[in-house]
């Protein structure tokens, strides 16, 4: 196995790697694949981090900021109220990020179920020969026309298959698929398949249900915190072919946006309104130009200031032009008095009033390296600042 290794949205050459297997690799989004004028194949990593195996190619592409750090990210964006800096492990020997969330997951839900597998109340409804908790009489009648048999019930079943497990027992089917783990990590989840195997996969696609902390879980919430990182990234697992590719990716593009919108949200709770993700809407009075900010925080029903959260380091020496361009059309479009670029990483923050419009454009960076207190007060101090805007 030939094993590369590249850091997000860098570019690294390497003796040639196989057309087929190339394009396998291209496939996934985590790399662009092309040629330099020595013959040797370069790869350019994209925001997504993680670990891909194609062919006879293992591909790891690793994090600029520290493990920690980026779990704390991935953690907080999931459940802010919940997350604990001590639900990873010692991390000594792990170089990559999806390593690092298998190894923790594994040793969580073995702490978890060491008591036991958890076991709850749940609402059944299905057809039987005989009675069993409460007759759906309306349902009786619409699908079995008076027949006697089978009955139309509902009753409460205790069992295993309960939201909690279902999260678990997901989470480890998506890390072993990772390829590359660490033996032991790997035969710990498939010993938790067989643990769990009365409990029911989440569906693909699906939203995790929610998993309340109660007494009766609490001993289980550091494993699902830790599932829900998991479930948050990307499997790969490409059809059977001589280019198949496998692997697990996190989008660090969607990891910053994701936190950056629950930490806002929180901070401008105390002054009203609402921060809405994704803001639909359009730039021309036609409304053929689609555009959705990231961030639109509303206030007395209009828009007030709209936000753009960006994975990336800005310079003073290089301002980044296009952004400010694009935060100008959604401000305009919007008709708000002030855009907020935050960027993970860069130089001191900057504003810019814009010429006959008046309309400010702020750039703030966040200092992803201190300590988490740190970053959650210049979070504030950017909601702070939307919260000032005067419509």
């Amino acid at each position: 196995m030939r094993r590369l290794t590249v850091p997000e949205h860098q570019a690294r050459a390497f003796s040639p790697i196989a057309r087929p297997i190339a394009d396998g690799l291209t496939a996934t989004g985590a790399v662009k694949v092309s040629a330099d004028l020595e013959g040797r194949t370069v790869l350019k990593a994209s925001s997504y981090v993680g670990v891909l195996r194609c062919g006879e190619i293992e591909l790891r592409v690793t994090p600029k900021i520290g493990i920690h750090r980026l779990l704390w990210l991935l953690g907080h964006a999931q459940d802010p109220n919940g997350w604990r800096d001590d639900d990873i492990v010692d991390l000594a020997t792990v170089d990559d990020l999806v390593t690092a969330v298998a190894v923790s997951f594994h040793a969580a839900t073995r702490r978890a179920l060491s008591h036991g597998v958890l076991q709850g109340y749940r609402t059944v409804e299905e057809a039987l020969p005989l009675l069993r908790g409460r007759l759906r009489e309306a349902d009786q009648l619409r699908q079995r026309l008076g027949l006697a048999v089978p009955l139309e019930v509902r009753y409460d079943d205790y069992t295993v298959d309960i939201p909690e497990n279902r999260v678990l027992l997901t989470a480890a089917r998506r890390l072993l698929r990772v390829p590359g783990l660490p033996l032991a990590t790997h035969a710990g989840l498939r010993q938790l398949l067989t643990t769990l195997a009365d409990v029911t996969p989440l569906v693909a696609g699906d939203t995790p249900p929610d998993t309340p902390p109660t007494r009766l879980t609490r001993h289980y919430q550091p494993a699902l915190r830790l599932a829900r990182v998991v479930l948050a990234g990307r499997s790969i697992d490409q059809p059977p072919g001589s280019t198949a590719a496998s692997g697990f990716l996190f989008d660090l593009n969607k990891a910053f946006e994701d936190w950056l919108t629950i930490t806002l949200r929180r901070a401008l709770e105390p002054y009203g309104g609402r921060l809405r993700d994704q803001y639909p809407s359009h730039l021309d009075t036609m409304r053929q130009l689609r555009i959705r900010p990231d961030l639109v925080w509303e206030r007395h029903a209009r828009p007030a200031a709209v936000l753009d959260a960006k994975y990336k380091r800005v310079k003073d020496d290089d301002r980044p032009h296009a952004d400010l361009y694009q935060m100008l059309a959604y401000c305009t479009a919007l008709g708000v008095p002030e855009g907020h670029l935050v960027y993970a990483s860069g130089d001191a923050p900057s504003s810019h009033t814009v010429r006959e419009a008046g309309t400010k454009l702020r750039t703030w960076v966040l200092d992803l390296s201190q300590p988490t207190d740190h970053i959650l007060k210049q979070a504030s101090r950017i909601a702070n600042a939307v919260a000032a805007t005067i419509v």
